[in-house]
């Protein structure tokens, strides 16, 4: 992407300034430049003894104590990436994503490991389970937050948690509720965005999309279909029912076929309707917001259905406005597709807290950086192609 390798190395050197200060020592500062190198390399795996061979080093012990016993925050690293993905790409028409991905593992010594699903496989799987927060703009997509989900085993065995250097401090929380203490970290640091969405893992949370209404912040949220919600006051009768019994009402002329956006095979075309929801707002500021339930609808299997609860300004509560976002939730698994494949985020070889804090940090900058080059080469394409001699 980058004209020359030498001014890649130097965009990466200026990136890696951001965070040396978060290095005492000279040695994890200098070692925290080469592991950034070394997952944006070529080599196949990004392992310890890999990317030992990348650097020129005979042996992996030096990135193994860059992760597990040198001093330095992963969370200030946190805040370094924030800031740079957002003075980059950010945009008060973004679109924040929270989800999850799971990470393969053997054996049952890693921090958070357990037998559980992952949409990784699509089934049960020894794995851990890291939550995310990204944003999606129209410049890129790029991670802002992550966090280890703790199943609830591991946050009440004291003796696993010592072996494995979980922070007294972290307690067993959701993925709903690490999801709500991301985005609260990203609304105190003011990151600019006009939507939330996420899957129905998030959405399914009712805590959650109330704390999100008090917020005043706009969502997609996809639900399951047994969701139930309100079309009516709930004192009377027959008001209240689940979405699938909703959408299974609805006449076909009710669904209008719009774009999700694009995809590996072209436009995302689906068959969308939206129905208002009932909610008891007193309230005349209340009264501006709406709730509504999104219908997608397979255009190849009419039984093939997704949902979503929405929340926002009535006047942005429509199908022109709601569809494009309910359809951005995909950037982030493109994300974490790009980010295992070319930056190493599920290859790593540690397993405390911290370390896995560290090195998925690492490796978020390094999509971030990426995903920058990449934003900054597109633009400077279409500048080109906007002044190029037109030819007759």
């Amino acid at each position: 992407m980058i004209e020359t390798a030498t001014a890649w190395n130097q965009e990466l050197t200026q990136l890696h300034g951001r965070i040396a200060r978060r290095f005492a020592r000279s040695e994890p500062r200098e070692r925290s430049l080469g592991y950034l190198r070394g997952l944006l390399s070529e080599v196949k795996r990004k392992n310890g003894w890999q990317m030992a061979e990348a650097l020129g080093e005979a042996t992996p012990y030096g990135t193994q104590r860059l992760l597990n016993g040198s001093q330095w925050s992963a969370n200030a690293v946190r805040e370094d990436l924030r800031e740079y993905a957002v003075e980059h790409l950010g945009s008060d028409d973004g679109v924040l994503v929270i989800d999850e991905t799971g990470f393969i593992k053997k054996g049952t010594e890693s921090v958070g490991v357990k037998r559980q699903y992952t949409g990784t496989t699509g089934k049960i799987d020894n794995c851990q389970i890291g939550v995310f927060l990204c944003q999606a703009t129209e410049a890129g997509t790029a991670f802002l937050d992550r966090k280890l989900y703790l199943p609830k085993e591991w946050a009440a065995d004291t003796e696993r948690r010592r072996k494995a250097g979980v922070p007294d401090e972290v307690e067993f929380s959701t993925k709903p509720e690490l999801a709500r203490q991301m985005l609260e970290r990203a609304f105190a640091e003011g990151i600019p965005r006009h939507w939330v969405t996420g899957d129905s893992v998030y959405g399914a949370s009712r805590t959650l999309r109330r704390w999100l209404e008090e917020q005043k912040q706009p969502f997609v949220l996809a639900v399951p279909s047994n969701e139930s919600v309100w079309t009516g006051p709930i004192w009377e009768e027959g008001q209240v029912q689940t979405v699938a019994e909703i959408a299974d009402r609805l006449p076909q002329e009710a669904f209008q076929r719009l774009s999700a956006g694009n995809g590996s095979k072209g436009e995302r075309l689906y068959d969308w309707a939206l129905v208002p929801l009932w909610r008891l707002q007193p309230a005349v500021e209340e009264r501006s917001w709406s709730h509504a339930l999104l219908i997608r609808r397979s255009t190849e299997n009419p039984d093939e259905e997704a949902y979503y609860v929405v929340f926002a300004p009535r006047e942005e509560a429509t199908l022109e406005s709601v569809v494009p976002v309910a359809g951005t939730r995909w950037r982030i698994e493109e994300g974490f597709e790009q980010a295992k494949d070319v930056c190493g985020l599920d290859e790593y070889e540690v397993r405390k807290y911290e370390a896995w804090h560290r090195h998925i940090t690492l490796s978020l900058l390094a999509h971030a950086f990426l995903a920058t080059v990449a934003a900054r080469e597109q633009k400077k394409g279409i500048q080109q192609a906007a002044h190029a001699p037109k030819t007759r």
